[in-house]
C-alpha cells in the first residue's frame, strides 16, 4: 500500500466510525430497571429440572439474625462473600422436576407477598413455557411463608388447581396445633396464622407424609428437623444421578455454609438445624451430589466442598441441555 492509499484508507475508516458512534448515540436505548424472569434447565439422568427464580429479598438484619455470632462477625462473613454488610440477599428458588410421566413442584415461592423485590414465579412459569395447571405434584418442605404462600393469589385462589399437594406431618402437628399458637410470642404468630389462612379451607386436600418415604418415583424426602419441627429435604435420582435438596437446611450459603456452627434467629431449635446443616453437607461433600439450595443465588445449583472447618458452595457452569 502506497502512502496516498494509506491516507485514503485512514481517512475513510476514521469517517465509518464516526458515522457509526453518532448512529449509535442516536439509537440508545432507555435503562430497563428491572430484571427479567429467571430459569434454568438442566438434567439428572432421564429427569429434566428446572430451576425457576421467585426473586431476592433484601433482608435488613441486625444484631439479632444469628444467635451465637455478633453483627461484626457476621458483616465480615458478607464483606468475604463481596456483600453489604448489614443485608443479607436472599432469594427465592422453587424447583421443577419432570420426570418424563409427571411434573412436580418442590415449594411454591412468595407469591409476592414477602418482599417488593420477589414474587416472579408466574412471570418464571411463562418464560420456561410451562402453565401451572399442568402440575400433577407439590412437595412442600416447611410452612415457612417464602415456600407456601405460592399455592395461591393474594384473593385465596389456588394456582395449581390440578396439583396434589404433599406436606411433612410434623409441620402439620406443629403449625396447625392452636396450643402451639396461643403459647407463641406475639411477634412469632405470624406463621402459624398464615399456615391457617393457607391451608385451613382446603385442609382436606392436603396429603401429609412422613419424612423418610418415597413421595414419587425417583423422589425420596429426608427428615432435616431444626430449621423447623417438620423441615425436610429431598434426594431426586434417575439411573446413576443424584441431586441433593437441601431446601433451607443452609439459608445463605456463603454465610451458613462457610459458619455451619452458627444459629439463624429462623432456626426453631438452633442446636439441631446445625446437627442436620452438617449431617447433610457431610453426605453431599462424600457423595458428590449435585445440590440445590432454595435460598441459594440464582440458578441455586451447585457442588458443597468442605473448606477449612466449614464447608463452601460452588456453583455450576451455565450450560446446554
Amino acid at each position: 500500500m502506497n502512502d496516498v492509499s494509506r491516507r485514503d484508507f485512514v481517512t475513510t475508516a476514521a469517517a465509518a466510525c464516526s458515522v457509526i458512534a453518532t448512529t449509535h448515540a442516536n439509537a440508545a436505548a432507555p435503562q430497563s430497571s428491572k430484571q427479567g424472569p429467571g430459569v434454568y434447565r438442566f438434567r439428572l439422568g432421564s429427569f429434566e429440572l428446572t430451576a425457576l427464580y421467585d426473586g431476592t429479598w433484601f433482608r435488613k438484619i441486625d444484631g439479632a439474625f444469628v444467635r451465637n455470632a455478633t453483627s461484626a462477625q457476621v458483616d465480615r462473613a458478607l464483606t468475604s462473600a463481596f456483600l453489604q454488610p448489614g443485608i443479607v440477599p436472599t432469594s427465592f428458588t422453587p424447583l421443577l422436576v419432570n420426570t418424563g410421566t409427571r411434573l412436580i413442584l418442590i415449594d411454591a415461592g412468595t407469591q409476592g407477598q414477602l418482599a417488593p423485590t420477589a414474587g416472579f414465579l408466574n412471570e418464571s412459569f411463562a418464560a420456561a413455557g410451562i402453565d401451572p395447571k399442568a402440575i400433577d405434584l407439590i412437595l412442600i418442605s416447611h410452612f415457612h411463608p417464602d415456600h407456601i404462600n405460592g399455592i395461591k393469589d393474594q384473593d385465596g385462589k389456588r394456582l395449581f388447581p390440578n396439583a396434589e399437594i404433599f406436606v411433612p406431618e410434623p409441620e402439620w402437628a406443629y403449625w396447625m396445633d392452636d396450643a402451639n399458637l396461643s403459647k407463641a410470642p406475639a411477634n412469632g404468630r405470624a406463621p402459624f396464622l398464615n399456615t391457617r389462612r393457607i391451608f385451613g379451607d382446603i385442609a382436606s386436600d392436603i396429603n401429609r407424609y412422613t419424612p423418610g418415604k418415597e413421595l414419587a418415583p425417583g423422589i425420596t424426602s429426608i427428615a432435616a428437623f431444626g430449621h423447623t419441627p417438620g423441615h425436610t429435604a429431598f434426594a431426586i435420582n434417575s439411573q446413576s444421578h443424584a441431586l441433593l435438596v437441601l431446601s433451607d437446611t443452609t439459608n445463605h450459603p456463603w454465610l451458613f455454609a462457610r459458619h455451619p456452627e452458627w444459629q439463624g434467629m429462623f432456626d426453631v431449635d438452633g442446636k439441631q438445624a446445625v446437627a442436620t446443616r452438617r449431617r447433610l453437607l457431610d453426605r453431599a461433600v462424600v457423595e458428590k451430589m449435585l445440590v440445590t439450595g432454595y435460598h441459594f443465588p440464582f440458578p441455586a445449583t451447585g457442588h458443597i466442598v468442605r473448606a477449612g472447618a466449614g464447608y463452601d458452595f460452588v456453583p455450576v457452569m451455565w450450560q446446554p441441555l
